[in-house]
């Protein structure tokens, strides 16, 4: 049996910063929630893309040469091999869309790294 889902109620799934949950799939993307505040860290995905949505709040995404200033309605892409540090000064909500390869901090490893069995979660 098919359903929906609301996006807003699916941010109570959340209880930690930082640690994206996988709501929803299209083909190979998965669709993940997120609350955000503070930083993550600088890291790149070398073989995927990753869209950041924000559903509310507002966050920045520091590019080594810019920053992207994001409020909610507003997305953006992260191509793939690009360094980043996403930020969020007070607590903002987002969407991530991204394939199922894509490890969360890339290749560094922070205690605030989640495996995709954790967003699975």
């Amino acid at each position: 049996m098919f359903q929906s889902q609301n996006l807003l109620q699916t941010f109570d799934r959340i209880t930690d910063y930082w640690s994206p949950k996988v709501i929803g799939r299209v083909n190979d993307q998965l669709l993940k929630v997120a609350k955000l505040k503070g930083q993550l860290i600088w890291h790149a995905h070398d073989d995927e893309d990753e869209l950041f949505y924000v559903v509310k709040g507002h966050m920045r995404i520091e590019l080594k040469q810019q920053v992207i200033d994001l409020h909610e309605g507003d997305f953006f892409t992260v191509p793939r091999g690009v360094q980043h540090n996403p930020i969020a000064e007070e607590e903002c909500w987002i969407l991530l869309i991204e394939p199922a390869s894509t490890k969360h901090t890339g290749n560094e490893i922070t205690p605030q790294t989640r495996s995709l069995d954790e967003q699975l979660a």
